[in-house]
């Protein structure tokens, strides 16, 4: 009996030592684990170059990196080997990694976006064949608007690896028009009625300046080129408003607008 007691008193200096010691380990590890979250979030905060998606991202993977250093201490505080550990642990994550490849593609590429920022919330983009107002970025999908209200939900996979067209990038935009005239009309006359039409406008910016000139020989039509600049968020209604504009001011200065026309020459049979 006294022997099972000196062993039972052995046992527990021994292991009840390591008990308290990865106690200690544990709770100082939440604590430093909690901190390195705090700064690193802190951090990126004041950088103004990371998305609040990617701060929170970025800061709990920091949180987890001390969590596992402090998981794996306290193993070896029992004197358990974590190499082959790290080693099962590492081929799980590959088998993981490989398993759920498609996934960490878009969490690669949900990164990549909110940190390069090649458009943010409110742009409207044109990527991977589908245009639409960017409502949301995510680490796993980009939600767009399309022009009458439709959720499209395009994995970011897919965003990052296509062309993007952000046409809220600049603050300006240029709006092209081609008006046709009759080969008959005075070509002088209508480039000064399209000019007139123009700075009558107060959207249209006058540096740079509108340009107005023959852009094209046509089958039935001269065509008259017309470029103008305006404020970005003005480049729909200006573009609307001088086709009727000038429109109207054609058919008042009796500028015609032709339709197609072809010449057939008619073959008597003989």
């Amino acid at each position: 009996m006294e022997d099972a007691m000196k062993e039972g008193v052995s046992l527990l200096t021994t292991y009840g030592l390591k008990v308290v010691g990865a106690i200690l380990i544990l709770i100082v590890g939440k604590m430093v684990a909690n901190w390195v979250q705090k700064r690193v979030a802190a951090w990126l905060s004041r950088s103004g170059k990371f998305d609040a998606t990617l701060q929170g991202f970025l800061s709990n993977i920091a949180r987890y990196v001390v969590l596992i250093a402090t998981f794996l201490a306290v193993l070896g505080q029992f004197g358990i080997e974590t190499t082959s550990l790290i080693a099962v642990l590492g081929a799980a994550s590959l088998a993981i990694g490989l398993a759920l490849q498609g996934t960490l593609s878009n969490v690669a590429a949900g990164v990549m976006l909110l940190v390069f920022r090649p458009f943010k919330a409110g742009d409207f983009v044109e990527t991977a064949g589908i245009a639409g107002s960017v409502k949301s970025i995510t680490l796993f999908i980009t939600e767009l608007a399309t022009p009458d209200n439709v959720q499209i939900l395009v994995p970011n996979s897919q965003v990052w690896g296509s062309i993007v067209k952000n046409f809220s990038h600049h603050t300006t935009r240029r709006v092209d028009l081609v008006m046709g005239i009759d080969y008959g009309d005075d070509i002088d006359k209508a480039q000064s009625v399209v000019q007139q039409v123009v700075q009558a406008d107060s959207r249209v910016m006058a540096d740079p300046a509108p340009m107005v000139v023959v852009g094209n020989l046509g089958e039935s039509s001269v065509d008259l080129t017309i470029r103008v600049w305006c404020q970005a968020g003005d480049y729909w209604p200006v573009k609307f408003d001088l086709t009727k504009t000038l429109k109207q001011r054609f058919d008042a200065e009796k500028l015609s607008i032709p339709f197609p026309q072809r010449t057939i020459h008619m073959v008597k049979a003989e």
